[in-house]
């Protein structure tokens, strides 16, 4: 759906201002989409984040610290997001070897199995829905980088 369709308005100053709201929209549809298919499996874009990033690290533990800077919304409450995903059983959290007040995060097999059949539904709907060649893919990828080349 062309831009325009979508927010029904075709005013914008300049194409680089309408490819600003464009990123801004489609980052909001991506959510979305992701959100809709993860709440099945009982999890938030920012759980699912986590269990990823743990997944990455698996079968070693992550430290908060190290789990936070890997977020992709990086203003995320990693903290509270552990919380949740221990209560459901998805993680365990211990203290550190070397220093006790460091909490230490690793996945159970239930959060493996969850994380598991999650990303299935995950890469069925990228590949249902982002119809882009790898060459374009690879144009994007750029494009964004070049968008966020003074990123914080």
């Amino acid at each position: 759906m062309k831009l325009e369709e979508a927010i029904k308005s075709t005013k914008f100053k300049n194409e680089v201002h309408k490819a600003s709201i464009n990123i801004l929209y489609t980052a909001w549809w991506f959510k979305t989409t992701t959100c809709t298919i993860l709440k099945e499996f009982g999890l938030t874009h920012e759980q699912y984040n986590v269990l990823r990033i743990l997944k990455g690290k698996h079968p070693n533990e992550m430290c908060v610290k190290d789990i936070a800077c890997r977020m992709i919304e990086k203003n995320s409450n990693v903290p509270r997001i552990i919380d949740r995903l221990e209560d459901k059983k998805l993680v365990t959290r211990t203290q550190g070897e070397t220093d006790a007040r460091q909490s230490v995060i690793q996945l159970t097999p239930t959060g493996i199995e969850i994380l598991a059949s999650s990303t299935i539904k995950m890469t069925q709907m990228l590949g249902d829905t982002i119809t882009l060649s790898n060459e374009e893919a690879v144009t994007l990828n750029n494009l964004l980088e070049k968008v966020r080349h003074k990123e914080i």
